[in-house]
């Protein structure tokens, strides 16, 4: 018997009982539907990352004071001011390659204006930081390298934080508002981000010479970072090893010395964090991939019956001149129907679903067409598999007791 007159009588046979096959279908539908959702998830997530990180630079590096932490040791005062601003000084006059490069130090607190306050910080960087982050003043001016020598008392408020100290939407600029009991004058309100991938609000900021932090705020004499940029991304390793060996010497660090700051690119770091992102992906795919292969356990259970409820059918059949690879092909059709047609609507609602979380929870998504590719081959696999003992066991009745049956 030829293939196309086995698919016919596949095709009548689901015909037959379609509310069976659709249950039988929903574990693939659901199974598809699910691992193309997640893929979207973590893809999207991964891409958003990357696009964040790529606009504050792959170039950046960021050095901290103290050594690197192990297994959650929380590291003492002392080893948190081992940063100096004659650090930065050498750091900026020994280094080459460097584009941009601000200390900071930040300070918490409530920023007030009139009967309006909000809980902000204070981030204390130079002139240079907004090249550093690519952002720009969009109202006023950013504070001069004059403001930052003589610890003047202005800011650069975030949109966000303007927000809630003008609620009536006056005009900021010229205004002074308070940081803990400090006056500042706002010289300048930065461009509008909003929130990043992992939910931080990027104008939920207000930048404030770092001077005026250290003296004015903290009384400290000592940096919470520097922040830099190389020049072009290949020169960053290079840039790290010189700016270690310059910090070992400036701290007197003798060979063998563990060092007592801590130096990473923005290379590194998304690196480590695509890792994550696609272990996370993986993990993700691999619990919604469980419905699936219930999905083809369903499948199998079904064809048993189906091999059970047809045995008659069977053994007529085979009387007539059908060879027991015709009966096993045509129950493997059936598998295959029942498996791809429920993995061809499972893309579609994956589709839905990855459209809905975009729309309606304003998570970044994106479907990846290899998924759909894989999630499609798979879904072949899971018939030819789980339908192969059904099909087998069907071709091996033998006529006479198959009529026999009741």
């Amino acid at each position: 018997m030829n293939f196309q007159n086995l698919f016919k009588i596949a095709i009548k046979a689901l015909g037959n009982n379609k509310m069976r096959c659709f249950l039988t279908m929903l574990g693939v539908i659901i199974g598809v539907g699910a691992v193309i959702a997640m893929l979207a998830i973590g893809q999207g997530s991964k891409n958003s990352i990357k696009e964040q990180i790529s606009e504050m630079g792959s170039n950046m590096i960021m050095i901290m004071p103290g050594a690197e932490r192990r297994g959650g040791v929380r590291q003492s005062s002392e080893d948190m001011q081992t940063l100096k601003p004659a650090d930065y000084e050498a750091i900026v006059n020994q280094a080459s390659g460097i584009a941009y490069s601000t200390p900071t130090v930040s300070s918490s607190g409530q920023w007030v204006y009139g009967n309006n306050n909000y809980p902000s910080q204070a981030q204390g960087v130079n002139t240079e930081f907004l090249k550093i982050r690519q952002r720009n003043v969009a109202e006023g001016e950013m504070f001069t390298e004059n403001d930052v020598k003589t610890a003047a008392k202005v800011c650069v408020l975030g949109k966000t934080l303007v927000n809630n100290l003008f609620p009536d939407g006056s005009d900021p600029i010229g205004k002074v508002v308070r940081f803990g009991s400090i006056p500042l004058t706002v010289i300048g309100v930065l461009d509008e981000k909003g929130y990043n991938t992992m939910g931080q609000d990027q104008d939920d900021l207000a930048l404030v010479p770092y001077t005026t932090v250290m003296k004015r705020m903290l009384a400290i004499d000592y940096l919470q970072g520097i922040t830099l940029s190389a020049e072009n991304e290949d020169q960053t390793e290079m840039l790290i090893d010189e700016i270690s060996d310059i910090l070992r010497t400036s701290h007197k660090l003798r060979d063998g010395e563990a060092d007592n700051f801590s130096i990473r690119s923005m290379k590194e770091l998304a690196e480590m964090i695509s890792s994550t992102s696609s272990m996370m992906t993986v993990l993700l795919a691999a619990v919604a991939g469980i419905s699936l292969l219930v999905g083809g356990i369903g499948i199998m259970n079904i064809m048993i019956v189906s091999v059970t409820e047809r045995t008659r059918e069977i053994g007529l059949r085979m009387s007539i001149g059908a060879t027991g690879r015709d009966i096993m092909t045509q129950f493997l059709i059936e598998a295959i129907i029942i498996s791809v047609t429920g993995g061809i609507i499972g893309i579609l609602l994956g589709a839905l679903a990855t459209w809905m979380i975009k729309i309606f929870v304003n998570w970044p998504v994106q479907i990846d067409p290899g998924s759909v590719i894989l999630s499609f081959v798979v879904c072949t696999i899971i018939g030819i598999i789980f339908g192969f003992y059904p099909a087998a066991k069907a071709s091996n009745l033998d006529p006479i007791e198959a009529i026999r049956y009741e």
